[in-house]
């Protein structure tokens, strides 16, 4: 260190060079010094921060003195180092020195200090990282857990399904298999008991496997269906005879009988015949026709539609059919003889059959007439109809919306068509007053002011189509599931009405005569044609009927 400072240079100068050379000398010497006690400033005591400011600033603040004390040129400078007490080497300069050391020992121990921490914030970022992704990855594994145990527990629930089919099927076939073991050997056992007494007593412990039914009560039924049973009050339950009901009950045999099961017995055709004629008859709810003939509800509606389908197609043929040329002939014949009309072969009317309001088409089957005179909402389907002087129908149209008027039905009805092949040569049908006059319908007169020959006309007229009111009455009086709204959807509801009619002929024909108990009275309201004349010639026939009943004599005499 001597060597150093004695190697200084003292060069002279002005007193403001002198103090500047003594200042670029303390910051060499500070400087040379750091580098020396650099390697040393571990052993040596470090100072605190405050301390080391304190000391900067005593060494700051000296050496502004000398800068000062300068200013007597570098010779003044030089006598007081030399002339100082210590001079150069004395104590001060020791103190000086020690004082860096410390402060360089603190700024030292401060920057390992900084570093230390910034070591220390480093691996706390690093166990925090490790902590995350521990955290994700165990995440990670316990959703992969779940997933694996959800899918094992899917798999396992199919595969207790699947069991669980396989076992019901099984069972079945066990159960069907039974059930064919048992009948053989109720057969066997059957047989062994013809042949042998005893070993019938030895097997009386065995019974034949049936499925399961409901026990109802058929007390009803089988009172009715006794031979024992009076004939009026089973016509007055299915509105005719017992001889018509076993004719019908023959006819249909092979189109509504079913055959017997392994598991239960099947329903007998006359069980059949009479729950569909009893429901039709009465018109009774389904519930009602179950707890008489001891059947489920739906067994009976399907019953009552599986018998009338069976009535529409076996029956119907043979018992309403459009009159051939000699049949006609004889009803020309006996409306003639009867009413003085000539060329009649029918009496035309048209009725209305109250349904439930329908989900589709609303308004087409809305009845304005009948919802006015009733004051009540009222939605019915057409039936339109020819009755012969017998009172059975010949033909039949059934389903067209309620909001049609007559003229309407006709127009869409196959008798219009039949008539427009030209089939109805030389016939026609009397209707009333909504039907419009055409070469082969005729109907009254209908203006204002008739005349005498007119009135008798019209009395005549009215006399042939009360054939055809009160067939209809009949009718509905006979089959009373024809007066209220019935359960039947709307499209098995002409099934059901041609059913109706075919069985109104058979008990017409075969003289069934009905309860005037049960007597009905027939109200619907006439519309008006749009068009009430259509031929100019049906017109001069009408004209010529009319003449001809009053100056013969046939016409009636009450309008005068």
């Amino acid at each position: 260190m001597r060597s150093t400072s004695g190697a200084r240079p003292s060069s002279g100068g002005g007193g403001g060079g002198g103090g500047g050379g003594g200042e670029d000398d303390d910051y060499a010497f500070y400087y040379s010094f750091f580098q020396d006690a650099a390697a040393a400033g571990a052993a040596a005591s470090p100072l605190s921060l405050d301390d080391a400011v304190a000391a900067a600033a005593a060494m700051t603040n000296g050496g502004r003195k000398r800068k000062r004390g300068g200013g007597d040129g570098a010779d003044g400078a030089a006598a007081s180092r030399k002339d100082g007490p210590g001079g150069v080497d004395g104590e001060g300069g020791n103190g000086r020195k020690r004082s860096i050391a410390k402060i360089l020992t603190s700024l030292a121990a401060l920057e390992a200090e900084e570093h230390s921490d910034r070591a220390g914030a480093a691996d706390a970022s690093r166990r925090e990282l490790a902590l995350l992704e521990s955290n994700a990855d165990h995440k990670s594994q316990a959703m992969m857990d779940y997933y694996t145990k959800m899918e094992g527990s899917f798999d396992a629930a199919a595969e207790s399904d699947a069991a669980a089919r396989s076992k019901r099927s099984r069972l079945a076939a066990s159960a069907a298999t039974a059930a064919v073991v048992a009948t053989e050997e109720g057969a066997a056992e059957t047989a062994a008991a013809s042949a042998s007494p005893s070993r019938a007593s030895g097997g009386a412990g065995h019974h034949q496997r049936r499925l399961w039914v409901k026990d109802r009560s058929k007390a009803w039924w089988d009172r009715c269906n006794s031979p024992d049973y009076p004939e009026e009050e089973f016509r007055r339950a299915f509105r005719m005879g017992r001889e018509t009901f076993d004719m019908i009950c023959e006819a249909l045999g092979s189109a509504v009988a079913k055959e017997d099961t392994m598991l239960r017995a099947a329903i007998p055709v006359r069980q059949r015949v009479a729950v569909c004629i009893w429901r039709l008859a009465t018109g009774e709810p389904l519930r009602l026709v179950s707890k008489r003939f001891g059947l489920g509800i739906s067994t009976c509606h399907k019953l009552v539609l599986e018998v009338c389908a069976a009535i529409k197609s076996v029956l119907m043929p043979r018992f309403l059919q459009w009159p051939d040329e000699a049949t006609a002939a004889v009803f020309k014949e006996k409306f003639q003889t009867t009413y003085g009309v000539p060329g009649v072969i029918g009496a035309m009317y048209t009725t209305h059959i109250p349904i439930i309001a329908p989900k589709i088409s609303v308004a087409a089957y809305f009845n304005r007439r009948h919802t006015e005179r009733n004051q009540k909402t009222s939605y019915s389907i057409t039936l339109q109809g020819v009755v012969g002087p017998d009172g059975a129908f010949t033909d039949v149209c059934i389903g067209w919306p309620g909001s049609m008027p007559d003229d309407q039905v006709l127009e869409k009805s196959m008798l219009h068509q039949r008539a427009a092949a030209g089939m109805m040569h030389n016939a026609c049908l009397v209707g009333g007053a909504s039907y419009p006059l055409m070469d082969w319908v005729l109907v009254p007169y209908t203006h204002q002011n008739l005349t005498w020959t007119q009135h008798a006309f019209n009395e005549k007229v009215d006399e042939l189509r009360r054939v055809a009111v009160d067939a209809f009455a009949r009718l509905k009086a006979r089959w009373a599931c024809l007066q209220k709204r019935t359960e039947v959807k709307l499209q098995d509801l002409p099934v059901v009405l041609g059913a109706c009619c075919v069985l109104h002929n058979i008990c017409e024909t075969r003289g069934e005569v009905l309860d005037p108990e049960l007597r009905y009275e027939l109200v619907d309201d006439e519309t008006s044609p749009e068009i009430p004349v259509r031929s100019e010639a049906a017109k001069r026939a009408r004209d010529n009927i009319a003449h001809n009943l009053l100056h013969r004599g046939l016409a009636g005499t009450t309008f005068f």
